[in-house]
């Protein structure tokens, strides 16, 4: 692994950098911030390198190029559009999801679908779709039978849960009190709520289907406890 680093003038301390942020995040993407930007493009010079060391320990690495991120699954993850890997799931790697995050896991997934559809300015050049928070509480309503955490504490713990997972991105003035500011769902939600779970979600009931996605998603990722404070986000174009 030295050799390797060393023809790409990476130390080995930068790798661990690497390493440990998608342990931990589960995602590394290059649209984030200046740090993550760094992190992705020394990410693609030794991929190799990370695909061997994460495949040793029975981990899969997918390199999004269109939308410049890396994603880890854990060991036994269902990967959408990719095979299983034979491996068992390991407990312990599973992210402690709530019923409401994957509900508006689920929510997202449904809008991103229609915003494709649709296409015209909810769709962005980078692939995101815009959407207002009244309208994931709609659909969380119409599509799942299910409402939004009842206060202001816990709706802002969840934005910044699908924040964190790099589900969703918020402009800095964002506020849920205002009726026309948008959040942005990223391509990202695709990794994570195959068409098959979403098809589940919007034929059974909401908290059967939750359980099933977290018992599932081990995709979602590892070690939430362990996880970066949210780091200072920002966001241009139409979400500015």
């Amino acid at each position: 692994m030295n050799e390797q680093l060393a023809l790409h003038a990476l130390p080995l301390e930068r790798f661990r950098e690497i390493a440990n942020r998608l342990f931990a995040a589960g995602i590394v993407i290059r649209e984030e911030d200046g740090v993550e930007q760094r992190l992705y493009d020394d990410a693609r010079r030794i991929e190799a390198t990370l695909q061997d060391y994460f495949q040793l320990a029975g981990f899969r690495l997918e390199h999004n190029l269109k939308g410049e991120f890396f994603r880890l699954y854990a060991p036994g993850a269902e990967v959408p559009g990719m095979p299983e890997d034979g491996l068992d799931p390991v407990p312990g790697l599973r992210a402690r999801l709530s019923p409401d995050f994957v509900a508006a896991a689920l929510a997202l997934r449904f809008q991103y679908q229609q915003g494709l559809s649709e296409g015209g300015n909810r769709l962005t050049d980078s692939g995101e779709v815009l959407t207002r928070f009244e309208e994931l509480s709609a659909t969380l309503q119409t599509q799942l039978k299910r409402a939004l955490p009842p206060t202001s504490v816990e709706r802002q713990r969840l934005l910044n849960d699908l924040k964190r997972h790099r589900l969703i991105r918020l402009a800095a003035n964002f506020s849920m009190d205002d009726e026309d500011a948008l959040l942005a769902i990223r391509p990202t939600i695709l990794g994570i709520i195959s068409d098959d779970m979403l098809e589940a979600a919007l034929e059974s009931e909401p908290l059967s289907v939750a359980e099933r996605v977290e018992g599932e998603q081990a995709g979602l990722q590892v070690m939430l406890d362990a996880a970066d404070a949210a780091e200072d986000e920002s966001i241009e174009g139409n979400l500015e």
